[in-house]
């Protein structure tokens, strides 16, 4: 069994995974330039920043209702410009013509978030290659662009915007450099010591390792190493060489190939059997999905994302909102929950949670079933899994049954699941 010892969660970290699913916001001055790509070069006029219908509002209302429970906007991206009125750079809202210069994409983002229940985060590239005097410390001196990354994430993170419950570390373009992690880090910490830092530094969560959306099978909580970047084919060491509990989340885009809006891939939107795919890859593996929609130049969501999201978020209430069993039904002894129904019933889908407060314990398990008409045969398994950590969905083809069973076959100290249900999706 290869199986790495378990480390020990925080609360934080149980209470984002329970998050489950969250909206990503590739937002800025790349909104406005079509066809340019990360680290070409191309320059970005600040005249064209100016999305007339801005309304975070909309944004959130529209994940709220499709049952995401927090955010992540791009604050910066590598590009350098900053989506708030920085006084580090004339890369800024402060140098368009958007709201005479006086808006503040942050500001809004932040207040529409609590506005509706949704946790924020922010997105800052760490990288940059443009954007004035921060692009120019970033290639030749490490020590001013320190001072010019605090100086910013100071501003973001001094308490101007209230509490911020995620900061995003994008990896992409630090595969080279040195940053002087411990000064940024106690910055951090010393501003917003409840924030969870994703991927870099000190990280809290982790990067799934791939853009897709997906989770590898098994997918423990517990690692040694993080991937950090696409362009990086190694990992980086923890800076203790101690296993941490780090929850991963997977990134990945609504449209084929660009994290910001584009005119030309509207028809590349995902369609919900894909989405619905990546879903049970990603959630179905006890990872959070980060699903990224890049609000247009109007400022809002595009009409055909936001639909396609509804859609997604209707399509996951359907199918699990209505448990044709649930956790208090079953019976408990040896490692083995039962639940035997008055009749017959249809099932193709269980849902497990581990009790993960004291770690992560279950290697193996499976879904058994008695059939029906049993005959000879009094057990027969339906579904194999590895660990179950956050969450399990256990997909398997229609079937009737007269018992169900959930048996752990191998575990490592002290298991326990914290919730088991049963659905009948399909008729």
């Amino acid at each position: 069994m290869s199986y790495c010892p378990t480390a020990i969660p925080t609360q934080a970290q149980l209470d984002f995974a329970d998050l489950e699913m969250g909206l990503f916001l590739h937002f800025g001055i790349r909104s406005f330039h079509e066809g340019h790509r990360d680290w070409d070069g191309k320059p970005m006029d600040v005249a064209n920043f100016n999305p007339a219908q801005l309304d975070c509002n909309q944004w959130m209302r529209t994940a709220k209702q499709a049952g995401f429970g927090y955010a992540v906007m791009t604050a910066k991206h590598h590009d350098g410009f900053a989506n708030w009125p920085s006084k580090f750079t004339d890369f800024s809202v402060t140098a368009t013509p958007w709201k005479d210069g006086k808006g503040d994409v942050v500001r809004d983002f932040v207040d529409a978030c609590r506005a509706n229940d949704v946790q924020p985060g922010i997105y800052y590239s760490p990288a940059q290659w443009g954007g004035s005097a921060g692009s120019d410390a970033f290639h030749t001196d490490s020590q001013a662009y320190d001072d010019y990354f605090i100086n910013q994430i100071t501003e973001l993170l001094d308490g101007t915007y209230g509490e911020i419950n995620y900061l995003w570390f994008d990896g992409c373009g630090s595969e080279d450099h040195e940053y002087d992690w411990t000064r940024i880090v106690a910055e951090i910490r010393r501003m917003q010591p409840k924030v969870m830092i994703f991927n870099m530094a000190a990280p809290d969560y982790r990067w799934v390792g791939n853009e897709s959306g997906l989770a590898p099978r098994p997918l423990w909580n517990t690692v040694r190493r993080v991937p950090f970047s696409v362009k990086a084919e190694g990992h980086e060491e923890m800076p203790d060489g101690e296993p941490r509990w780090l929850p991963a989340e997977c990134d990945f885009m609504m449209r084929d190939a660009n994290w910001f809006f584009e005119e030309a891939d509207t028809h590349t939107v995902k369609s919900l059997a894909e989405l619905m795919g990546i879903y049970y890859y990603s959630v179905g593996r006890g990872a959070n999905m980060l699903l990224n929609i890049g609000p247009d130049r109007r400022g809002l969501l595009p009409d055909e994302d936001a639909a396609r999201l509804l859609e997604f978020g209707s399509e996951i209430k359907r199918r699990f909102s209505s448990p044709v069993a649930t956790f208090d039904q079953f019976t408990v002894g040896g490692g083995v929950w039962t639940f035997t129904p008055d009749q017959p019933m249809l099932i193709d889908h269980a849902i497990l949670m581990e009790d993960l407060a004291e770690g992560e314990h279950v290697c193996v398990f499976d879904v058994t079933i008695k059939p029906y008409q049993a005959g000879v045969t009094k057990e027969l398994v339906v579904y194999e899994g590895r660990n179950v950590g956050h969450k399990a969905i256990c997909r398997f083809p229609l079937v009737r049954t007269a018992e169900v069973k959930i048996r752990l076959q191998e575990t490592t100290g002290q298991a326990r699941l914290r919730d088991i249900t049963l659905h009948q999706v399909e008729s």
